[in-house]
């Protein structure tokens, strides 16, 4: 697949959704589009689809708030297109779509990042709990 999505005369960048990133919109009152549009000006969200199913399993057996704010969070992944990933761990899917798509991934876990750096792909993450930085 291609490292960018051409519409028009536009070159959007491919970002990928971390579970923790989608959940930190409900957290931390972030308004995601607003945020990457800063940071990246155009792109296209996709969604691994192991973390649609992680964000299902926390919105049926997650605590509190954790389980509403999973509830919600799948209602805001419905509006992003679902890539169908093969590995079950959602890290792992996340590296290899990233890797294969050359895209930028949006998450909040410390060791996913370092993870991510490791394999030479661009981290955007929650910074002063109020903005995403890119790294």
């Amino acid at each position: 697949m291609a490292s960018h999505w051409v519409w028009g005369d536009s070159i959007h960048k491919t970002v990928i959704l971390d579970s923790s990133a989608v959940i930190m919109c409900f957290e931390f009152s972030i308004d995601l589009e607003k945020e990457l549009t800063r940071l990246l000006g155009s792109y296209h969200i996709v969604v691994p689809s192991s973390i649609i199913g992680e964000l299902e399993f926390l919105s049926k057996k997650g605590a509190g708030n954790k389980k509403i704010k999973a509830k919600a969070s799948l209602k805001l992944v419905e509006n992003y297109e679902t890539v169908v990933v093969d590995e079950k761990n959602a890290d792992d899917s996340l590296i290899i779509l990233a890797k294969r798509m050359n895209g930028v991934v949006v998450t909040n876990d410390k060791e996913l990042r370092k993870r991510l750096r490791d394999a030479s792909v661009s981290v955007v993450f929650l910074r002063a709990k109020k903005k995403l930085m890119m790294e």
